[in-house]
């Protein structure tokens, strides 16, 4: 029996083609429903956001296996500097990772080597993984099939990050390189202004790193589609993350709070 390939492959591929790729933060939602959610709305992608949850690593492992039995690409944001969680999640369903604040090469080197196996890593084994149907498989057919379809997506946000953009795009085992534009504009002391200049020249400056090493840059962070549209041809990828579920849930409270004041108001007399 054959098994169903990762979908991380088709992720990586859409962008590099420059198809629009749809993402959903998951932050607040702990059970299943919300990843259905966002298959049947039209996303391709979730992003579990360890980073800024209280979420547990078994419930983002249980999102991200059902993320992949929908056909989605489920990404983990992890903690800063937790590299032994890496591989956990990983074995538990996730197509890779998205870390945050990293600031050189050796720091993205370690994130590379907690997600790629040997040679390549420091991955340790196992033979059983919902990505493959938890079919036993032999390390020489899963290594390399894994290792093509795990995602790494190094995220700068400080000046230092991003200064050292063209080394870090230039480690093998690296996909992706995104700039976080709320951290980075905090760093600078700017906090919000999105339309800084500095924030333009990082946003060249890791699209040309990753041009010369056959990278994808994400953009992340910033909600004003103008400034997007300034910014996005200077070497944006196509993927857009379409908010969070938190806010997704805030804005639908919002307008139905107001539709059920609307309607409880006494009407409007008619007479002058």
């Amino acid at each position: 029996m054959t098994t169903t390939p990762p979908p991380a492959p088709g992720f990586l591929q859409r962008l590099h083609s420059g198809e629009p790729t749809l993402m959903l933060t998951l932050r607040t939602a702990r059970t299943a429903d919300v990843v259905h959610i966002a298959a049947s709305s039209g996303h391709h992608s979730v992003m579990v956001d360890l980073e800024h949850s209280t979420m547990s690593t078994d419930t983002a492992a249980h999102l991200c296996a059902v993320a992949g039995g929908l056909g989605l690409t489920a990404l983990v944001r992890v903690p800063e500097r937790e590299y032994g969680m890496i591989g956990r999640l990983l074995d538990g369903g996730a197509h890779g990772v998205i870390a945050p604040r990293i600031e050189t090469a050796e720091e993205a080197r370690r994130i590379v080597g907690a997600c790629r196996f040997p040679p390549r890593g420091q991955r340790s084994q196992t033979n059983m993984l919902p990505q493959l149907g938890m079919r036993p498989t032999p390390a020489a057919r899963m290594n390399p099939a894994i290792d093509a379809t795990t995602v790494v997506q190094i995220l700068l946000e400080t000046p230092e990050g991003v200064a050292h953009a063209d080394a870090i795009a230039a480690l093998d085992g690296v996909d992706m390189l995104a700039l976080g534009a709320n951290d980075f504009t905090a760093e600078l002391g700017v906090p919000g202004r999105y339309d800084d200049p500095r924030v333009r020249q990082a946003v060249w400056e890791l699209a040309e790193a990753c041009r010369r090493h056959g990278k994808l840059m994400v953009l992340g962070g910033i909600g004003d589609q103008k400034l997007m549209d300034d910014l996005v041809p200077l070497g944006v990828c196509p993927l857009r993350i379409t908010g969070t579920d938190t806010a997704f849930l805030f804005e639908a409270a919002t307008v139905h709070a107001g539709r059920a004041l609307d309607a409880l108001r006494p009407p409007t007399s008619s007479l002058s």
